[in-house]
């Protein structure tokens, strides 16, 4: 073998195997670059509507593709399976925008628990956290949010309040350390991840965005 096809044969091998190595650094869970079906919805993704009628939209902002949520009154998410082993890929990244926060919302009563933002994480049918951007609980805040008979759910205030408002913001999340610090044992894979936007408890509107959702393992 010359040497010129030795230092190829080389290189051609190292990239063959990092290839792996790299792809095995981050799962995406959503970039939203994958189209839509006959319904609008984001493909491998579900819409499920509480109340009224959901209104969404997979844009361009800027270069970025992303969901934008607008909620008037009404309660809806997008939502998909996902087998995400946080022991493996414990950070969950994500970028978001909100241009209009509900009216007095506040997710520590039942009666104002509406948020413009929410990345709802589920690890069982009775345990899930979620990330919300909240109207008016102080940012930092981790305790229970309202949650169905025999649910648990934790909630983490990420940002609060209007400052930030119309600014793409990324956010990172450790939610191997999450999960231990509010249920206090080792965490299940993830097993679902819901976007999702209220308004109905205040009777008011919301909008919000988001882009590049994905576990990474550092």
């Amino acid at each position: 073998m010359s040497t010129f096809n030795l230092v190829r044969s080389i290189v051609i091998g190292s990239v063959l195997l990092a290839a792996p190595l790299w792809a095995a650094e981050r799962t995406v869970i959503a970039d939203f670059s994958s189209g839509i079906d006959a319904a609008g919805v984001p493909s491998g993704w579900k819409l499920k509507e509480k109340s009224g009628k959901a209104v969404f939209a997979v844009v361009k902002d800027g270069e970025m593709n992303a969901l934008r949520l607008r909620s008037a009154k009404t309660s809806f998410s997008i939502q998909k399976e996902v087998k995400v082993d946080v022991k493996q890929f414990p950070i969950l990244t994500w970028k978001w925008k909100v241009t209009d926060l509900p009216r007095g919302g506040n997710f520590r009563k039942s009666k104002t628990d509406d948020q413009a933002a929410q990345l709802f994480l589920a690890f069982t049918k009775t345990k899930a956290i979620v990330y919300i951007w909240d109207s008016t609980a102080p940012q930092g805040l981790m305790e229970d949010a309202p949650a169905p008979p025999f649910m648990t759910i934790k909630a983490v205030v990420v940002r609060s309040g209007p400052s930030e408002l119309g600014k793409w913001i990324t956010e990172s999340r450790n939610v191997y350390e999450d999960y231990k610090k509010l249920f206090g044992d080792e965490p299940p894979e993830v097993s679902g991840v819901r976007l999702q936007t209220n308004s109905q408890h205040t009777g008011t509107s919301a909008e919000s965005f988001f882009a590049d959702v994905a576990f990474r393992n550092q």
